[in-house]
């Protein structure tokens, strides 16, 4: 099964339930690429062998790779935690994220500053562009296995919103102006 996204609803309930809109209504991988938001579906079962990821990293230079299993259980400081994840940041870099067990939402805004509810399932590889406001969480299932790839050493600092003046932002943010030919809504 191909990757979820869709348009958030506005309500303030638990951010780990869905927040579909009604009618629900999925968006393509289409629009997420117009946002500069990739996608792979691989094998999970096999990340270890995987030819098809290694192809990936090497093409794109991910050469640093580690594991997070975030759950309750084997992460001190959880609620903490999922609270970071879930505050509005960009970063300088890459985000990327390869689902191999759980799921688990990634929130990104849209060129007019709509929250797009990304559902990540074993197998779903994403990667977000350095500069997108974006955000995290599990969903109810309460479990994610990610692997999180990068070029080079990781840097996980997070920029939290307002960050208009940042240089990968304002990057980010032409090249959106010069994809879709209007200016980027900044709130």
């Amino acid at each position: 099964m191909a990757l979820e996204a869709w348009l958030m609803d506005d309500s303030n309930e638990d951010p780990r339930l869905p927040h579909h809109p009604n009618p629900k209504e999925l968006l393509t991988m289409d629009y997420l690429a117009e946002l500069g938001v990739l996608y792979w579906k691989l094998n999970p079962e096999n990340y270890e062998n995987d030819s098809e990821l290694r192809k990936i990293r090497d093409e794109r230079g991910y050469d640093y790779m580690d594991m997070l299993d975030l759950c309750p259980e084997k992460v001190s400081n959880y609620e903490e935690k999922l609270k970071n994840f879930f505050t509005e940041h960009i970063h300088k870099d890459e985000e990327i994220r390869y689902c191999l067990a759980g799921s688990g939402y990634f929130d990104v805004r849209d060129k007019d500053d709509r929250w797009i509810r990304i559902w990540m399932k074993p197998g779903d590889l994403i990667v977000l562009p350095a500069g997108i406001y974006h955000r995290f969480t599990l969903d109810t299932s309460n479990y994610i296995k990610l692997m999180r790839l990068f070029v080079g050493e990781p840097v996980w600092t997070p920029y939290n919103r307002p960050q208009e003046e940042h240089p990968v932002r304002k990057e980010y943010t032409k090249s959106l102006t010069h994809k879709f030919g209007e200016s980027i809504q900044a709130h």
